[in-house]
């Protein structure tokens, strides 16, 4: 073994550097202050916080029935099958809806900003002149 500090290697930088030391850093702050990234922000706000909200509300107030509201929850609408079932099957169901609504959300409102925004910055990191001579 031997004694006193080992030689950092190039990889070990790398490794221990925090984000604002790194080359990009001040790329990653300009872009994050361009209307476009900011319109981004939002455009991804307006879909995700009513949603998650409306869910929330949704999957509570199921919660709150199956507690607070037995009968309610127990009364039957086909056969052995009662409200609660279907609030439960509900919830699936609401599930893939909003995964839906949110795919084609991002593919027509975040998508393409999102892909402009990517290509200025491997275009100002030098990151798309890599790709290019990488063969991608």
């Amino acid at each position: 073994m031997a004694d006193g500090p080992r030689p950092r290697r190039e990889s070990d930088a790398s490794m221990s550097s925090s984000p604002d030391s790194s080359p990009d850093s001040s790329v990653y702050h300009e872009f994050a202050a361009r209307s476009d990234f900011i319109e981004l922000r939002r455009r991804y706000r307006l879909f995700a916080f009513p949603a998650t909200l409306a869910f929330m509300v949704w999957y509570v107030t199921y919660v709150i029935c199956n507690n607070w509201a037995r009968d309610f929850m127990d009364t039957r609408v086909v056969g052995h099958v009662n409200i609660a079932l279907v609030f439960g099957l509900l919830q699936f169901a609401s599930t893939f809806a909003i995964a839906f609504f949110y795919a084609r959300h991002a593919t027509a409102a975040l998508d393409p900003l999102a892909g402009q925004l990517r290509d200025d910055f491997d275009d100002q990191t030098g990151r798309a002149r890599q790709q290019r001579e990488a063969g991608r």
